[in-house]
């Protein structure tokens, strides 16, 4: 549990830093919770030790371990890029609150995906929830932001209570709510299959998969910018991988059953996704459905169910990260310099703002799937995953939605690179740590994409799934 309580120590060290630091200073909090959080990044690389604790709730491997060192690392990402805006909003002396939230929420994501039974799954799924609402409504004279965060709570109410219902179904055929026991006594039957489609139900709604998709576009658009990144990005990748894991190794039994939902999800996520994102002027409405679609190519991992499904989801996990952050990134560092958030703004951006124009030119190329850069070796390995079990149909359906996406990732292009504008942004500077944030999310765009080591590493590391 070394994630968990070196986290629970940065959130209590930064509770009494609150209380014994004068109003004026409040702002050095933003430096602090920043060193200390890319201490406890750099320290979550070091070597750990598999382990199970409360009778099996809790459990962790090396894989688990690497896992939360892909979300510490693009938490870190997003905290580098929220620092202007942080410094901006210090006034409101709320920051202690921003911080403690943030942090919260991982830690119910590292419990989530370490769990070992049903219970402590629910546990990490709430705490990891909840305070993404207020962090939603972080500026509470936004209209948009209370709006968005009344609408989050009352779809992820909805969205835990299905997926509770689905549990106690689960619960009443399998015997217990232990995962492995599960695994060994769950029986196919209708009472089992309805439990299935009501806990899928449930996390779709985490992943934002389609139909469960309706929250994203408006909670996306009316939150900040990068507690839109870390809705994006940190809270998917959570539930993405213990839905596989729970899938692969809790209810195998139920594969037949759950490979064609998951099927029929993965066409209607991706075509649901880039349909919509056709139509978005904003540029956080547009990244989310981008997002949506997203979720619908990670489903051809996952309908693998074996270790190859398993190493390309997390490996398209980790571009997903990069590419994601690196676009919000340049919105976000748009925003805090202008205030402006639509696409039409970014017309003529490459003449007045080179740097920023090619980040995000990277950025949604990965996301597009354009080769050298490591979305298109994401959704290569997905591809294959899908075809080595002869889901044909499923990856030429993904083909026609690469080219649907190929057209709305290209207009932000178009707009930045080959139109012209006398209104154009002015030239600005980022702050320092803006840079950083954008440089780690380029260079993890090429590792990923150049270094293949990474692949066979996570390859291996998919075993102890």
């Amino acid at each position: 549990m070394r994630h968990e309580i070196v986290l629970l120590v940065l959130i209590l060290m930064l509770l009494v830093f609150e209380i014994f630091t004068k109003t004026e200073q409040k702002k050095s909090l933003i430096y602090l919770a920043l060193g200390l959080f890319a201490i406890h990044t750099i320290s979550g690389f070091f070597q750990s030790t598999d382990g199970v604790l409360f009778g099996g709730s809790y459990r962790t491997n090396e894989l688990i371990h690497f896992f939360k060192n892909i979300l510490n690392v693009g938490v870190l990402i997003i905290l580098l890029q929220s620092v202007d805006w942080l410094e901006k909003v210090a006034h409101y002396n709320k920051l202690p609150e921003f911080f403690i939230l943030l942090f919260s929420s991982l830690i119910g994501m590292y419990f989530m995906i370490s769990s070992g039974d049903f219970l402590m799954f629910y546990i990490g799924l709430e705490l990891s929830t909840l305070p993404l609402v207020a962090l939603v409504a972080y500026n509470s004279a936004d209209i948009k932001g209370n709006e968005a965060a009344i609408k989050l709570i009352l779809s992820a109410a909805l969205a835990s209570a299905i997926s509770l219902f689905g549990m106690t179904f689960i619960y009443a055929t399998g015997g217990s709510i232990f995962f492995e026991s599960i695994a060994t006594q769950l029986t196919v039957s209708p009472l089992a299959i309805l439990g299935l489609i009501f806990f899928f139900s449930g996390v779709a709604f985490k992943i934002s998969l389609a139909p469960f998709h309706f929250w994203t576009a408006d909670v996306y658009e009316g939150a900040p910018i990068g507690i839109t990144s870390y809705l994006s990005v940190i809270s998917k990748g959570a539930a993405i991988f213990i839905l596989m894991t729970i899938l692969f190794k809790v209810l195998p039994v139920l594969s037949v059953q759950w490979k064609d939902i998951v099927w029929g999800v993965a066409v209607l996520t991706m075509f649901v996704g880039n349909l919509f994102a056709l139509r978005q002027n904003n540029m956080k409405r547009y990244l989310a459905f981008s997002s949506i679609a997203q979720a619908g190519f990670i489903l051809m991992g996952i309908i693998n169910a074996e270790q190859l499904g398993a190493s390309t989801v997390i490996f398209f996990v980790m571009v997903y990260i990069f590419s994601n952050l690196g676009a919000f990134g340049v919105v976000q560092a748009i925003s805090n310099a202008t205030g402006k958030e639509n696409m039409d703004d970014y017309t003529g951006l490459y003449r007045t703002n080179p740097m920023l124009s090619l980040v995000m030119l990277l950025s949604l190329f990965s996301l597009a799937g354009i080769p050298p850069v490591a979305g298109f070796f994401g959704k290569f390995f997905l591809y294959t995953a899908a075809a080595q079990k002869g889901y044909y149909l499923l990856v030429f359906l993904a083909v026609i939605n690469v080219t649907i996406s190929l057209y709305y990732y290209l207009l932000p292009v178009r707009a930045m690179f080959l139109r012209k504008s006398d209104d154009a942004i002015p030239y600005f500077k980022s702050p320092v740590f803006m840079r950083i944030g954008l440089l780690l999310a380029i260079a993890g765009i090429f590792v990923l994409g150049l270094y293949s080591p990474v692949y066979n590493y996570i390859e291996e590391l998919s075993k102890l799934l």
